[in-house]
């Protein structure tokens, strides 16, 4: 998995900076953050529509959608798909309560 979404990640970061009228990562990323950020919205919502449906095709479909969209995002704000990775590979093992009460406390 995870070669295929750095592979992803290589990808992004080759076209964010291509012709806006030859490539939709350069497009998306010449409309600003604020607009990348409104499409991994509504990438998240039609991925929890259909869930919510039981339709696996469509929710399959709709998550590697907001995948893509996030990774987009993320190249826009200068965030490694690693450093992702690394936070989640920390929270392994951790109750997801105790880590949450962990970040309350940090705030």
């Amino acid at each position: 998995m995870r070669a295929t979404l750095h592979q992803l990640e290589q990808t992004i970061a080759q076209r964010r900076s291509a012709d806006p009228s030859q490539s939709y990562v350069a497009k998306l990323t010449s409309r600003g953050r604020g607009k990348i950020a409104q499409k991994v919205g509504e990438e998240a919502v039609e991925t929890v529509i259909a869930a919510l449906a039981g339709d696996r095709a469509e929710t399959v479909g709709e998550s590697a959608d907001l995948l893509f969209h996030l990774l987009v995002l993320l190249a826009d704000c200068g965030i490694s798909l690693d450093s992702v990775l690394d936070e989640l590979d920390r929270r392994e093992g951790l109750s997801g309560l105790t880590e949450k009460a962990a970040r309350r406390e940090q705030m």
